[in-house]
């Protein structure tokens, strides 16, 4: 059965629909992608950097990543629009569900000193953003074969109308926000 089926039969999209008394289930908010971006300021000057940051997050979510450019030139960085400075991949369906499950129960725990995430890191709109310091934390990652420790901005991309229908979604699908 696919992550989707399971969330709407699941005591997620009940507690969800009890909670805000929606009168349709089509209103229950769900997760709709999962975005996972990094980037390197020494890549302008370096192919070989780019090349590493999409094996690293297609090695980590399973999807083949892509570089991404400059929109704008920068002389005091010596950047010009149309350089490649990172890489990024989207997930949808039963990838993102899979990336997600692995972030919350695996990676996030593996955080030295963890005590949450920021649950004030909502945008108005229902969507969610974070950064890692570094990609070790997960477990395909091996410490012998990085050649530098990166980290990266994962964004949550909700269906929801509010912060507040948001968090309880993203809670109820376990993520740890900090008390």
């Amino acid at each position: 059965m696919s992550r989707l089926k399971e969330f709407y039969n699941s005591d997620v999209a009940p507690a969800l629909m009890k909670k805000f008394n929606y009168k349709s289930p089509m209103q229950i908010p769900r997760l709709d992608k999962v975005i996972i971006n990094c980037s390197d300021g020494e890549a302008k000057d370096n192919s070989k950097i780019i090349d590493s940051i999409i094996n690293d997050l297609t090695m980590i979510t399973g999807q083949k990543a892509i570089p991404t450019v400059a929109k704008k030139s920068v002389s005091n960085f010596k950047l010009r629009a149309g350089m490649k400075i990172g890489a990024k991949v989207t997930l949808r369906a039963e990838n993102m569900y899979e990336f997600v499950d692995k972030l919350f129960n695996l990676a996030l725990p593996r955080v030295r000193d963890f005590k949450g995430i920021n649950p004030n890191a909502f945008d108005g709109r229902g969507n969610y953003s974070m950064g890692l310091k570094e990609q070790l934390i997960f477990p395909e990652i091996e410490y012998d074969k990085i050649d530098k420790i990166r980290g990266m901005d994962i964004i949550f991309v909700t269906t929801a109308n509010t912060d507040e229908e948001a968090k309880e979604l993203l809670s109820l699908l376990g993520a740890p926000f900090a008390k």
